[in-house]
């Protein structure tokens, strides 16, 4: 996979986060296997105490480990044709929740955001104001190698949330000054975020 490809699948997926939604019958990991691949991006001291969400053999998305921190991490979804996994901070979780609600009833992305949008404004959706962290690895469906437990073909990318964020209020542009360097994405949204793509496999 070149890096323009890469670089398009990565940042597809930390838009449909939280709201993805497949149709295919799933072919559902072991429990383990799950929580090893979906605590992989998360820092080390990290992964022991991040709670895991994955899927059943329903494919639904259910609680595979209670945490002790404040991640959480979900698993690579089996309907899907790429491998992605992410861990986030856990005030993030209404905003991540509410959009896989809203995408399992059909709706665009678009109406997504604008019905997150105006719960927000409503105190429907509570996001606090603080920075948040997410961390993802995207890649083939063979990005991670489940006898090994280590990432194969799968790129990470870094995100810190900050809503209402702008150009302004952090001095960053709308697209990376060059390669590796930190740009926003949404600026002045709810949702704005920082990303960091270091353009590195793992």
């Amino acid at each position: 996979m070149n890096s323009t490809n890469t670089f398009t699948l990565i940042v597809i997926s930390v838009f449909l986060l939280g709201t993805s939604v497949g149709f295919a019958q799933p072919d559902t990991l072991s429990k383990e296997n799950q929580i090893k691949a979906a605590v992989s991006p998360a820092p080390d001291g990290m992964k022991e105490g991040a709670k895991v969400l994955g899927y059943n053999d329903d494919g639904e998305l259910t609680t595979l480990r209670k945490g002790s921190n404040q991640l959480i991490c979900i698993a690579d979804d089996p309907r899907q044709d790429n491998f992605h996994v992410s861990c986030y901070h856990k005030a993030l979780e209404p905003f991540m929740k509410r959009g896989r609600e809203l995408k399992a009833k059909g709706l665009s992305r678009e109406k997504v955001d604008s019905i997150r949008h105006k719960e927000i404004k409503e105190e429907k959706i509570e996001l606090p104001r603080k920075p948040m962290a997410l961390y993802s690895l995207t890649g083939s469906k063979d990005g991670f190698d489940y006898k090994t437990g280590m990432v194969k073909n799968a790129s990470p990318l870094y995100v810190i949330y900050i809503p209402y964020a702008t150009e302004e209020s952090t001095g960053l542009s709308k697209k990376p000054a060059s390669k590796g360097a930190p740009w926003i994405m949404e600026p002045g949204t709810p949702w704005a975020h920082i990303m960091v793509m270091t353009g590195r496999g793992m």
